[in-house]
């Protein structure tokens, strides 16, 4: 992904989560080929989960677990799907009561 690119897609990825969430407590980031989803808590930002491109615009994506190793979620879509997928398996890191 190029840099201009991926901002446009990180950009519209947080749209997408904000309006699956309702809130705007999620942040994503473009990293190299990835669009890391970080969630605000207190001062801090948590990645919990990234989309990666596998193909142009198909992605896949990952949570990162309690040993900071990346696993995998299944099914794979455009960004809109990708951001449903992993707002439904990973609700309570979306929380914002959390």
């Amino acid at each position: 992904m190029q840099k201009f690119d991926a901002q446009i897609k990180a950009a519209e990825l947080q749209r997408q989560l904000a309006m699956l969430t309702g809130h705007e407590l999620a942040h994503v980031k473009p990293y190299g080929k990835h669009l890391l989803i970080q969630m605000h808590r207190g001062d801090s930002l948590d990645t919990i989960a990234r989309l990666t491109e596998t193909t142009r615009n198909t992605y896949s994506s990952a949570f990162r677990s309690h040993t900071g190793r990346w696993e995998p979620l299944p099914g794979t879509g455009d960004i809109a799907t990708a951001a449903e997928l992993v707002v439904t398996l990973l609700a309570p890191h979306f929380d914002s009561n959390n």
